[in-house]
């Protein structure tokens, strides 16, 4: 009975240090942070790699993953070249969102607030200040907008949605690029901060009036109310995985330097107007070759299983060709001391 106790005890602790083994640790963008997270169980519980990731912002992330905190940094907004190859990283998709704007006003339910892109910018630029404005009325006959304040809510940490968000600002309006441009973090000229697309969510949905910007899987998770935008072929939409598709499809990825694709304010005529990929950030020099090989195995295992969870949770999967693309990166690019290949 004590052999047995014994040889228990000496599977478990083997089993135990083989699970620990298998631990990979990310942090970054709160934008994909749903979607990592169903990964994560899915992946534990099929190839044995357990996800820690921590959504700090895309600021945090870039951050940690050139200090080497972590095994794997994410970043909605995308990392130029200098800094890249300064850093020894390499930058791939893993899915693609829709930012939406999200608003609080009685009365008016989901998609039915038209936005004119040039109006929105107008909102958090301080001049558009009540919801029964006549730019707004104009463009919304026969919706009943209430005499309330605006209040506009913003992403007060460094955050890749507020770069997206921004950059879509910057493309329709020009006093915006003049004034504010597009970053992960930026002077805004009205409103308040709230931390993370769960801050932005929260805070908007108790405040009358609100109106913020959010991953789309937050809007629908926290049944929060979207609007219509015009997009640059001139049709309101509404988002829509389909739209986000639209949007997808009309991207020049084979001509995107680290596949930083722009979606953003595409001219296909059902298009949503702000749509971008997500992106992880791998060090191509890794200091641990078998924490490398592990977060390229999940990822790996999330483009060929992932798609259906992505699905459910409203993100929009790669493009076969794109992660066909990204495999061939990982393994022409990430090597480990010996100048092998990481993954093969």
């Amino acid at each position: 009975m004590k052999l047995i106790s014994t040889a228990l005890a000496l599977t478990l602790a083997a089993f135990t240090a083989t699970a620990q083994a298998q631990q990979i640790t990310g942090a970054g963008a709160t934008f994909p942070a749903p979607v990592y997270a169903k990964w994560g169980e899915a992946a534990k519980a099929a190839i044995g790699i357990e996800l820690n990731y921590q959504a700090i912002g895309s600021g945090g992330g870039q951050n940690q993953i050139i200090n080497r905190t972590v095994d794997f940094g994410a970043s909605d907004a995308p990392v130029d070249a200098a800094k890249l190859e300064q850093n020894h990283l390499l930058q791939f998709p893993t899915v693609m969102g829709g930012v939406v704007p999200i608003v609080n006003l009685p009365g008016i339910d989901a998609n039915k607030l038209k936005l004119p892109s040039e109006l929105l910018a107008e909102i958090y630029l301080g001049k558009i200040v009540k919801w029964n404005d006549p730019k707004l009325v104009e463009a919304n006959h026969g919706l009943p907008l209430p005499n309330l304040p605006i209040a506009p809510v913003y992403r007060a940490d460094g955050s890749g949605t507020t770069f997206v968000f921004t950059s879509y600002l910057s493309a329709v309006s020009p006093d915006w690029k003049a004034q504010v441009g597009a970053a992960t973090s930026v002077k805004w000229v009205a409103g308040n901060g709230a931390k993370g697309n769960d801050g932005v969510a929260a805070t908007v949905k108790q405040v009358k009036g609100g109106i913020g910007y959010v991953e789309f899987a937050y809007a629908t998770q926290n049944k929060l109310t979207t609007t219509q935008l015009r997009n640059k072929a001139g049709h309101f939409v509404a988002p829509t995985p389909a739209a986000f598709i639209a949007a997808a499809n009309a991207g020049d990825w084979k001509g995107a330097a680290n596949y930083a694709v722009n979606l953003i304010d595409t001219a296909a005529a059902d298009a949503w107007p702000i749509v971008s990929p997500t992106f992880i950030l791998l060090p191509t020099n890794p200091q641990d070759v078998t924490h490398s090989a592990n977060v390229i195995r999940f990822f790996d295992f999330a483009y060929k299983n992932g798609g259906d969870i992505a699905k459910s949770l409203d993100y929009i999967a790669l493009p076969a060709a794109v992660q066909d693309a990204v495999r061939s990166s990982w393994r022409s690019e990430i090597k480990g001391p010996d100048g092998a290949p990481v993954w093969k």
